[in-house]
C-alpha cells in the first residue's frame, strides 16, 4: 500500500483547523484519520488535532493483527466514543473551548479489506475500475433533506444550509459514528477529504484526478491546487491510500 496527503488552510482562512495523520500499523495494515474542527480558528484546531491523536492512540492500544471485523468494528467505535469523551470534557473544562467539535473519518485498510468510521460530513470515497463510489454518509441538515426527499443531490450542493452538520464528536456527552466496510482490489483507491475539497470538486472530477493522473504523488496537490483555483473558502484536506 501508499499513501500521500496534504492539508491546506485554503483561500480565505488564516487558520488551519483540519487534522489528518496516516499510521502504518504493520506492513499490511494502514489507519487513516481526518478531522476537520469547528468552534472557531483556536479551538477548532484544538478540537481536530486532540480528536485524531485519542483516536489514532487508542486503536494503536487496542488493535491486534487477527482481530476479526466484528472486533474490528467496535476497536473503532470504542476509539471515536474515547475521542468524543475527550473534546467534550476539555470544551467543559476550559472556557475558550466551550463548544468545539470536529467531524472524524477513518479508515483501517488490512490487506485487501477496509473498515471506516465515520461522524459529520468528512467523506471517505472508493474508486477502482467501475468507477467512483461515496462510502460514507453525511451527517448533515442536506443529506436528511435528500433522503426525505425534499432536495435532490444537485440542489444539496448549493443549498445554503449544507455545512450545518447533525452529528460532530465533541459537542455532547456521546456520539454515534457509522461503520462502512469495503473489498479493496488490486489497484483500487481511497480517498479521504474534508468538505473544503468536497464542497468544491463533484465526484467525477474527483475521479478523473485519481484515476487519470499520471504521478499519484502529486494527486492531492492538484485537487488542492483546483480547489484553491475556485477559492477555496475553506482548509482543505485530502488523503489518497492506493493498493
Amino acid at each position: 500500500m501508499q499513501y500521500w496527503f496534504v492539508t491546506d488552510p485554503g483561500c480565505v482562512r488564516t487558520a488551519n483547523q483540519d487534522a489528518c495523520t496516516v499510521e502504518q500499523l504493520d506492513k499490511n495494515t494502514l489507519l487513516c484519520v481526518v478531522c476537520d474542527g469547528m468552534g472557531g480558528a483556536k479551538s477548532g484546531n484544538v478540537a481536530s488535532t486532540l480528536a485524531m491523536e485519542v483516536f489514532i492512540q487508542e486503536v494503536k492500544r487496542t488493535w491486534k493483527p487477527d482481530m476479526d471485523p466484528d472486533l474490528q468494528d467496535r476497536m473503532l467505535q470504542g476509539a471515536v466514543k474515547l475521542a468524543n469523551f475527550t473534546v467534550y470534557d476539555q470544551s467543559r473544562q476550559f472556557e475558550e473551548f466551550s463548544g468545539m467539535g470536529t467531524t472524524l473519518v477513518a479508515v483501517l485498510v488490512q490487506n485487501h479489506f477496509a473498515t471506516f468510521a465515520n461522524v459529520g460530513d468528512s467523506r471517505a470515497y472508493k474508486i477502482d475500475s467501475s468507477g467512483i463510489q461515496q462510502v460514507t454518509v453525511d451527517h448533515s441538515l442536506v443529506q436528511m433533506m435528500v433522503e426525505r426527499g425534499e432536495l435532490t443531490p444537485e440542489m444539496a450542493r448549493l443549498y445554503p444550509g449544507k455545512n450545518y452538520i447533525t452529528r460532530a464528536v465533541g459537542t455532547d456527552t456521546l456520539t454515534e459514528c457509522d461503520v462502512f466496510h469495503r473489498r479493496m482490489e488490486k489497484g483500487s483507491f481511497l480517498l479521504l477529504c474534508s468538505d473544503g475539497l468536497s464542497n468544491l470538486l463533484d465526484d467525477q472530477e474527483l475521479l478523473f484526478e485519481v484515476a487519470h493522473g499520471v504521478d499519484k504523488k502529486q494527486c492531492c496537490q492538484s485537487l488542492l491546487d483546483i480547489a484553491k483555483s475556485r477559492g477555496a473558502p475553506d482548509n482543505v484536506t485530502c488523503v489518497l491510500i492506493g493498493l
